[in-house]
């Protein structure tokens, strides 16, 4: 059932059925009343001062005297708009917002999915007011995303590359190091990025359906240091993929900077799966700034964009876990570019927050489960490197196998 919005006063007053009245003053006895803030009758992006407060033990904001206690349309526009960004001048080292700017953040609910919360807060009310009022539950969901940003460790990345590698084990005296590369480059062993059978063969067990994000930079320089697009075993490793998965274009850095390189490598993603209309895409290094980033994604047919979370943190960047229909706040306009926001990065453990496999499961734990219990979209991001037999990541393809196969096989295959 569709809801229909009306302005008009003797319609809403005539609706035998459930209504939600948006406005300053109480129309009828039998409705759920939310006094609006002023933020969604704006037509420009201004700043507001926010001040949270709890209620009930839930944190919220835009408070008014409404049977709610706040403006929970005009608090999740604000979160879900990403609003604060386009307000702030902070970057941090890769020119990115810095989740410390946050409100999120500050007010501590960054590793909630508060307007998930909210809705179901909502929805609690509701059938409060209207017993007879049915609202299916959403399904809770899982997606795995992998980000293929250097494909192999030794392999196929040409004379040059490898030389210079190879010297600099030496200098380092990097022996064992040193001993597989050579072993690798002569064929004599598995690549220690080489996962992708492994994750094959459980996705296919667990039933699950991931998508892959391949990095396609023409030039290698760098934060982009993956394997050259015209090399043989790297299209078919793509082509591979796109026959049994989703796969999206992972924008290089370079790409920021010109959309004609954007234009390229989604145009060589196509054509490496197997000439796909390419729609899904995740930036490299999660650099994104709005509104400019998704402008020129949309400019270039992408329809489905999976980047919206934190390079430096893991936790809810949106303040929520579902897909989203993207709206310009510049040009007050919605649009029809829909976002999935991810929760966790195992780069995020690793590289920023210095976490051992443990504390990472942990907090992984800590995100499937506050998704799980709004029946939220639960996304992750992990990168082959760590899935594979690089000793510098050991312990990490165990620790995300544990979480598939005692957290996440048991809540979806109850009935096996």
């Amino acid at each position: 059932m569709q809801p229909e919005i009306t302005t008009d006063k003797s319609a809403y007053q005539s609706h035998s059925g459930p209504k939600i009245n948006y406005s300053k003053e109480r129309i009828d006895d039998n409705e759920l009343h939310i006094v609006p803030h002023t933020l969604l009758f704006e037509e420009a992006v201004y700043p507001h001062v926010i001040n949270c407060s709890n209620r009930d033990g839930i944190k919220v904001f835009f408070e008014s005297d409404g049977d709610l206690g706040f403006d929970v349309f005009a608090a999740s526009f604000y979160l879900v708009s990403r609003y604060e960004e386009y307000l702030s001048n902070e970057e941090d080292q890769y020119g990115r917002f810095p989740h410390t700017a946050s409100l999120a953040h500050k007010e501590d609910f960054i590793q909630l999915p508060l307007v998930n919360i909210w809705a179901e807060e909502l929805k609690k009310v509701l059938r409060l007011i209207f017993p007879s009022l049915k609202m299916p539950p959403n399904d809770f969901r899982f997606i795995p995303t992998y980000d293929i940003d250097v494909a192999f460790s030794f392999r196929n990345k040409g004379i040059k590359r490898n030389t210079g590698g190879f010297f600099k084990n030496v200098l380092k005296g990097e022996w064992t190091m040193l001993k597989k590369r050579v072993e690798v480059v002569q064929g004599e062993e598995q690549d220690p990025y080489d996962c992708y059978e492994w994750l094959d063969d459980i996705h296919e067990e667990l039933n699950l359906l991931p998508v892959y994000f391949f990095l396609v930079a023409e030039k290698q320089e760098g934060y982009d240091k993956n394997i050259s697009p015209a090399n043989e075993e790297y299209q078919q490793l793509i082509k591979r993929h796109a026959e049994k998965y989703f796969v999206g274009v992972h924008p290089s850095w370079q790409s920021n900077f010109s959309e004609a390189i954007l234009k390229k490598e989604i145009e060589t993603v196509g054509l490496l799966s197997g000439n796909r209309h390419i729609v899904i895409s995740r930036q490299h290094y999660i650099k994104m700034k709005l509104p400019e980033t998704y402008r020129r994604l949309i400019n270039e047919g992408i329809e489905l964009d999976f980047t919206m979370g934190y390079g430096t943190i893991n936790g809810f960047r949106a303040s929520i876990a579902a897909p989203f229909k993207w709206f310009d706040l510049s040009k007050n306009e919605a649009t029809n570019l829909t976002i999935y926001p991810f929760c966790f990065m195992e780069a995020n453990s690793f590289y920023e927050l210095k976490q051992t496999t443990e504390q990472a499961y942990k907090e992984m734990q800590k995100l499937y489960a506050a998704v799980k219990k709004v029946n939220g979209t639960f996304v992750t991001i992990w990168h082959n490197h760590f899935l594979g037999t690089d000793p510098q990541f050991a312990g990490w393809k165990e620790m995300y196998e544990l979480f598939l196969r005692e957290d996440l096989y048991w809540d979806f295959h109850q009935s096996a």
